[in-house]
């Protein structure tokens, strides 16, 4: 699976936490997840870092305004892949055969180290529980 049809398909799967993701699936996401908060938050921090430098007071409200716009933005974004990561997340852990329950352990300390460890898992051979291998 390419990263375009990972994210197609996941964005696609919006909030359907049921069946089986593959690992590349999975993966390809969890990068594209990663690129928008790192393409969204670093102006953000450039800006915040820019109104605290500046000492012209006309210019920091407008880095002010302009980081808190970006801010927004970034926090609109992130909440919107939010629903699909953890979709994702679920359907990989089914892939390896075990419940989409498991992504409480965020909950716990180290237990997003854990959930890691899970989400690398082969897939299970054949059908599961869960239904038939992903493509």
């Amino acid at each position: 699976m390419s990263f375009a049809q990972s994210v197609r398909t996941c964005l696609g799967k919006y909030a359907d936490f049921d069946g089986r993701g593959s690992r590349p699936e999975f993966w390809w996401f969890y990068l594209f997840t990663t690129l928008v908060n790192l393409v969204l938050g670093i102006p953000y921090y450039a800006l915040a870092l820019a109104a605290a430098m500046v000492t012209d007071s006309g210019l920091v409200s407008v880095l002010m305004v302009a980081s808190i716009v970006w801010l927004v933005l970034w926090l609109a974004a992130s909440l919107g892949l939010f629903i699909p990561f953890l979709a994702a997340g679920s359907r990989r852990l089914h892939d390896s055969g075990k419940s989409g329950w498991l992504l409480l352990l965020f909950l716990v300390p180290c237990g997003g180290l854990a959930l890691l460890v899970l989400w690398l898992l082969d897939s299970s051979p054949g059908e599961n529980f869960f239904g038939a291998p992903a493509r």
